[in-house]
């Protein structure tokens, strides 16, 4: 009988040690050991190389090294496309990750019919629904692919098999904390499941050639259940986000090996299944109700794509005695930093104010170019003063009330103008050594109290 044995493991960076701790040591987590239990057995070879490895290797120059061509496979989607960095690497392992019910297995089922009515081999791993489920849902969706294969299996051996016979050119596991690995004596969805099992994935996915997608649960802080090793191991993270009350969805990539990070697709879930939004911009701003205060638009980049959304402010009177600071879509520390400085830099009393802010359509924003829009929305609810809503506004505020350069000012002009705004403000450093588009009036402002003063009079 194999001997068993009792270690303890960090469910966020997958540090082991032999007794439980309070703190975890790697990363200084509270809380996080949790108990496996693991037979004793041979070791295997860890990475994905073949048994040409043995073979010693030397060093080489980098200018000496090889190009490879990445080989893609391009859906329906450019939504998709565009978060995967130009498509779906083949041999690449992609996480993606979502609240429950937000449309993961959806999107899923409709990238894997696209590519299967392209003659690609598609194998589908449901560990939670079974083969018929799955087939109510491709229904639903209108997907009907000869070449789309549907297996409903949690046991990973037999994953492996069902691979080996159909030789797939894609393959969805959803989800990976369901499956487990009959060598692993630690219940499914454990950190050692979950690390052995995704580790099983990545070599199938490196000596195969097969592109790889992988579904994975997420806590109530939205971040992805199980080890942060599992982030770390894939090519790929993708999140997709949204409100389950409403149609829209966003697809968002925060690693990326193959191309760029931080990129978005927008999705609106219909009846039919999800479909692309070509143009976001317009779809945040058609709601947008004009003559209000507090309300700024303000053109962000998220990867490359620039997206003008709407920033609102309720700045009111508090009723006690420590004022209340809310925002959703923008970190709250910023709100409180940028608040900070319109009081000392500009002279606005807003320490007996309470302040609630919000972006318009469900978009979180994290990028320095938000700043200035964010002051300007607070003055205009402040003074109840109304801005043109045919202005937007860009740039970085710092601690001294300057206004700071931001990136790829270009293109956030050229989106403005494409959607009819005539003014937009801009840091005074970011003028010059480009093309300013006719049908739009570019200023540039070095302070916050210019920028009001051109915003809302003075």
């Amino acid at each position: 009988m194999a001997k068993r044995k009792t270690k303890f493991m960090c469910k966020e960076c997958g540090y082991e040690s032999p007794k439980w701790m309070g703190k975890c040591p790697g990363c200084n987590a509270w809380n996080t050991m949790v108990e496996e239990l693991e037979e004793s057995r041979t070791p295997r070879r860890g990475g994905f190389t073949t048994s040409s490895s043995t073979l010693a290797r030397k060093a080489e120059s980098i200018t000496k090294v090889e190009n490879i061509k990445q080989s893609r496979i391009y859906t329906d989607m450019d939504e998709c496309n565009r978060v995967l960095g130009g498509g779906l690497v083949q041999g690449s392992l992609v996480l993606i990750g979502g609240d429950p019910g937000i449309g993961k297995s959806t999107l899923l089922l409709q990238v894997c019919s696209q590519l299967a009515l392209k003659k690609h081999r598609v194998l589908y791993i449901s560990g939670e629904e079974s083969v018929q489920q799955t087939k109510l849902r491709a229904d639903r969706l209108g997907v009907q692919a000869e070449e789309l294969f549907v297996l409903s299996e949690t046991d990973f051996e037999l994953v492996a098999k069902a691979v080996d016979d159909v030789q797939p050119t894609l393959l969805v596991v959803d989800s990976i904390q369901t499956v487990y690995h009959p060598a692993v004596t630690s219940a499914p969805g454990s950190v050692s499941q979950v690390r052995e099992c995704t580790a099983e994935l990545m070599r199938i996915a490196k000596t195969k050639n097969i592109a790889v997608f992988i579904v994975g649960h997420v806590t109530k802080e939205g971040s992805i259940a199980g080890p942060r090793l599992l982030e770390h191991m894939v090519d790929t993270v993708l999140y997709f986000e949204g409100e389950r009350h409403h149609t829209y969805r966003i697809l968002r990539s925060v690693k990326n090996r193959f191309g760029s990070t931080n990129e978005i697709g927008i999705f609106e879930m219909k009846e039919e299944g999800l479909t692309e939004v070509k143009n976001p911009s317009e779809i945040f701003l058609e709601e947008r109700s004009k003559g209000a205060a507090g309300s700024t638009v303000v053109a962000s980049m998220e990867g490359t794509r620039p997206v003008l959304v709407e920033i609102q402010a309720l700045i009111s009177p508090t009723g006690y005695g420590n004022p209340r600071r809310m925002a959703t879509g923008i970190d709250h520390n910023r709100v409180s930093l940028i608040m900070a400085v319109l009081e000392k830099r500009v002279g606005l009393l807003l320490q007996n104010q309470d302040a609630y802010l919000k972006v318009a359509g469900g978009v979180k924003l994290d990028e320095p170019a938000i700043d200035l829009a964010v002051a300007v929305s607070i003055a205009s609810s402040f003074r109840n003063q109304t801005s043109e809503p045919t202005d937007v506004v860009i740039g970085e505020v710092g601690l001294t009330g300057e206004i700071r350069r931001v990136s790829r000012i270009e293109q956030r002009v050229q989106e403005a103008a494409k959607l009819g705004f005539k003014r937009v403000i801009i840091p005074a450093k970011n003028l010059g050594g480009w093309t300013i588009p006719k049908e739009v009036n570019v200023i540039g402002v070095n302070t916050i109290e210019q920028a009001l003063q051109y915003t809302l009079g003075g």
